[in-house]
């Protein structure tokens, strides 16, 4: 893998897609051992997983790994800390409540 250009592998993967009370959740689980870094690209392959509630569905697919250029990894590192804060919502105001 070079400091600029990206590789893809295909690999087979088990999709588990759960839409209960307890949970609701999808997850990828790479059957040959794969493994996904900072910057990497995973693609599913086939039509959505759709699971009715109160079941959990697990589907056989293949998925398209892109890898990330080392340069990616560098700054998909560097600045991943900073992107999560994009999550937080935060809210000040001179509101007192009593």
């Amino acid at each position: 893998m070079g400091w600029i250009t990206r590789e893809t592998e295909t690999a087979p993967c088990e999709v588990e897609v759960s839409h209960c009370f307890d949970s609701l959740h999808a997850h990828v689980k790479f059957l040959n051992g794969a493994t996904i870094n900072p910057g990497d690209e995973v693609l599913v392959h086939g039509a959505p997983v759709m699971a009715p509630y109160g079941e959990v569905v697990r589907e056989e697919r293949t998925a398209t790994i892109t890898r990330a250029s080392k340069l990616e990894q560098f700054w998909t590192r560097a600045t991943g800390d900073f992107e999560f804060m994009e999550l937080c919502e935060f809210s000040f105001s001179e509101e007192v409540s009593v």
